[in-house]
C-alpha cells in the first residue's frame, strides 16, 4: 500500500475532528517493515463507525497514515441525506450526513477517550452530553467573503450553463483559500439571513460593483456579516469593504429597509489593510445605532459589529449554567474568570459571588465587559487588560489583588499558555472550572494541574455546534494538597 492507492476499509471507530478509524494488518505496508500483530492506524476523512467504503491514500507515516473517502460501499448506521447542496464543498458542516443522536454520541465518547488517552486520567464521573434542541438555524453571526475567483464544482465546470465566474459571496473552500464558494443556502443561519444574504449578492453584482484584490490592492467590497439576536429580533448587517462610497451605500441602505424591514441597522466597516479579515480600521453608521442587543440567562449584552459573542446563544446559557453548577458558590467567593472576554461568564455568575475579576487580553473586548457590566447594574465585576500568555502574578501583586477561591478558564482553542497554568498552581483555589472549545488542550493542561495539586472531578460535554465535529466541555478540578 502506498499514496494515491484506492483502497477497502471497514471503519470501526471515530476520531476527534471527524476521522473515520480504520485498522490494517502492518504486513500490507510497504513502509513498514514488521512482523508485528500490531495493527496499522489508518484516520479516513467522510466516514463513520460501521462504514465500508473505498479510500484514496493522502499520507503514510510510521504510526498512522490518513485517507480520504471516494465511495461509500456500505453505510454505517446513523448516515442520512444532507440537506445542504453545498454540502461536501463547503467546510461549515462536516456531520450533516449523520443523524444526530449519532453526532452527539461521537462527540461523548471524544471527549471521554481524549481524556483517558492524552490526559492518563480515568477516575472521574463523565456526565451525559448535553445537545441542542435546534440542530440547524442556530448560529447568530455568518462572516461571507466576496472574490472574483468563483469555485466551480465538477458539475458546474461540466455543464453548459453560463456561469458567472467572477463575481461569489460565500465561504472559502478548505485549503484552498483564492477561492470562493458561492453560497445560496446556509442551514446552520436563518432563513432571513440567507435571503440577506443572495440579495446582498445580487444587489452589487447588478451595480457591477469592484471586489477587493489583495494582490492589486484595489477594489471595493469584501465581506458580508450578519448578526442577529433571536431573543431580542436585533438584526445587523455589516458590509466591509476597502474604502467608502455613501452614494452606492445610501442606496444599499434604502433597499435593505424596504425588503427586510426586520434588519435594526447597517454597517459599513472600512478595512485598509491588506489582510483579508472582516474588521475594519473605522466604521459608518448608515441607519440604526451600529449595535444589536442580545440576552443570555437574564442578561443584556451589547453587541458591535466588531465584538466577540458566543454564536448559539441558547446553548451558551447551557454552558455556563453547566460551569455556575459546578462551582457550586456559596456566595462569599472570590472568583477569577481567565480570558473573561466581554464578561459574558463573569456577568452569568456575579450575583451568586462576592467579587469575579475578569484578566482578558483583548482591549476591545475589555471595553466591551465594562459595558455590558454598567448595562446589568453590576457592581461586583472588575475587568482588567492583561496578558495570559506571561505570567500575570506580577499583575496581582501591583493591584493588590486578593487570591481566588475560585478560577474559571475559558480559553481559546489553543488552551492555557504553560505560565498561565504554573499561576494558578501557585495561587492555589479550592477549585477550577476549566470550560473548553477543544478537549485536546483542555486534557492537556489539566493533566499539568492534576499533576500537581488537583484531581480531576467530573467533565460535562455540552454541543454547542450541531452538524460540525466541534464539542465544548466544562471540567471541574478540586484542590487536593
Amino acid at each position: 500500500m502506498k499514496k494515491n492507492d484506492i483502497i477497502e476499509v471497514n471503519i470501526e471507530s471515530y476520531a476527534f475532528e471527524g476521522k473515520g478509524i480504520a485498522r490494517i494488518n502492518q504486513s500490507e505496508l510497504d513502509h513498514v517493515s514488521s512482523d508485528s500483530d500490531k495493527k496499522y492506524i489508518l484516520f479516513v476523512h467522510n466516514s463513520y463507525p460501521g462504514d465500508v467504503v473505498k479510500a484514496k491514500i493522502q499520507k503514510l507515516k510510521k504510526s498512522y497514515g490518513e485517507a480520504v473517502t471516494t465511495e461509500i460501499i456500505k453505510p454505517g448506521l446513523g448516515r442520512i441525506e444532507s440537506q445542504c447542496k453545498h454540502y461536501g464543498i463547503c467546510g461549515g458542516c462536516k456531520q450533516q450526513d449523520l443523524d444526530y443522536e449519532f453526532q452527539t454520541k461521537y462527540k461523548h465518547e471524544q471527549v471521554k477517550d481524549i481524556f483517558e488517552r492524552i490526559g492518563g486520567i480515568k477516575d472521574f464521573e463523565m456526565l451525559p452530553i448535553i445537545g441542542c434542541e435546534n440542530t440547524f438555524h442556530y448560529r447568530n453571526k455568518m462572516d461571507f467573503s466576496f472574490t472574483p475567483q468563483r469555485w466551480l464544482t465538477i458539475e458546474e465546470i461540466n455543464s453548459e450553463e453560463n456561469l458567472d465566474k467572477d463575481f461569489a459571496l460565500g465561504f472559502h473552500v478548505p485549503k484552498v483559500y483564492s477561492k470562493v464558494i458561492n453560497i445560496e443556502e446556509c442551514f446552520l443561519q436563518s432563513d432571513r439571513a440567507t435571503e440577506i444574504l443572495n440579495f446582498t449578492r445580487d444587489f452589487f453584482k447588478t451595480k457591477n460593483t469592484s471586489i477587493y484584490s489583495s494582490n492589486e490592492n484595489k477594489g471595493f467590497l469584501r465581506n458580508l456579516v450578519l448578526r442577529e439576536s433571536f431573543s431580542l429580533d436585533h438584526f445587523m448587517v455589516n458590509l466591509v469593504t476597502f474604502e467608502e462610497d455613501d452614494d452606492l451605500l445610501n442606496e444599499f441602505a434604502e433597499n435593505l429597509k424596504s425588503n427586510f424591514p426586520f434588519i435594526t441597522t447597517l454597517v459599513n466597516n472600512v478595512n485598509l489593510k491588506k489582510a483579508n479579515i472582516a474588521f475594519g480600521d473605522y466604521e459608518k453608521i448608515y441607519f440604526g445605532d451600529g449595535i444589536i442587543y442580545d440576552t443570555i440567562g437574564e442578561f443584556k449584552f451589547r453587541i458591535s459589529a466588531n465584538s466577540f459573542f458566543q454564536t448559539n446563544t441558547l446553548q451558551a446559557e447551557k454552558l455556563y449554567q453547566t460551569a455556575l453548577d459546578f462551582a457550586e458558590f456559596n456566595g462569599n467567593e472570590i472568583v477569577y474568570d481567565l480570558y473573561s472576554g466581554a464578561s459574558t461568564i463573569s456577568i452569568f455568575v456575579s450575583k451568586f459571588v462576592k467579587q469575579v475579576y475578569g484578566f482578558e487580553s483583548v482591549r476591545d473586548a475589555v471595553k466591551d465587559g465594562k459595558t455590558n457590566c454598567k448595562l446589568n447594574n453590576i457592581e461586583n465585576v472588575k475587568s482588567f487588560e492583561v496578558d495570559l500568555n506571561k505570567s500575570f502574578l506580577p499583575f496581582l501583586e501591583e493591584k493588590k489583588i486578593i487570591k481566588p477561591n475560585v478560577v474559571i478558564a475559558d480559553p481559546p482553542r489553543a488552551g492555557m499558555n504553560p505560565k498561565t497554568v504554573k499561576d494558578i498552581l501557585d495561587l492555589e483555589p479550592e477549585k477550577i472550572v476549566y470550560v473548553s472549545c477543544n478537549p485536546s488542550t483542555q486534557a492537556r493542561d489539566i493533566k499539568l494541574l492534576c499533576e500537581e495539586k488537583y484531581k480531576l472531578v467530573k467533565i460535562q460535554p455540552v454541543d454547542m455546534f450541531p452538524q460540525t465535529y466541534h464539542i465544548e466541555s466544562v471540567a471541574l478540578l478540586v484542590k487536593i494538597i
